[in-house]
């Protein structure tokens, strides 16, 4: 049981990392060095954008919640 809960927490790590990596910079940090910064917004954010924000924040939590029940199940 502890080894599946390994091999999501690796999954998602990926996934997560890959999801943060899509989003688009708001400007101000590094994103700006990697020409981020060019694009000017057009007036919020669009559907796709807010998608990706609301599939990040549910990968998150499912990614926290595997690290506190792997922290869990190795304690005991």
């Amino acid at each position: 049981m502890e080894t599946a809960f390994q091999i999501a927490l690796i999954v998602f790590s990926f996934l997560l990392a890959l999801l943060v990596l899509m989003h688009k910079g708001k400007g101000g940090g590094l994103s700006d060095m990697f020409g981020g910064g060019m694009q000017s917004s057009v007036g919020g954010s669009s559907v796709a954008e807010r998608n990706l924000d609301r599939i990040t924040v549910v990968v998150s939590l499912i990614w926290f919640g595997i690290v506190v029940i792997l922290g869990l199940l190795m304690k005991g």
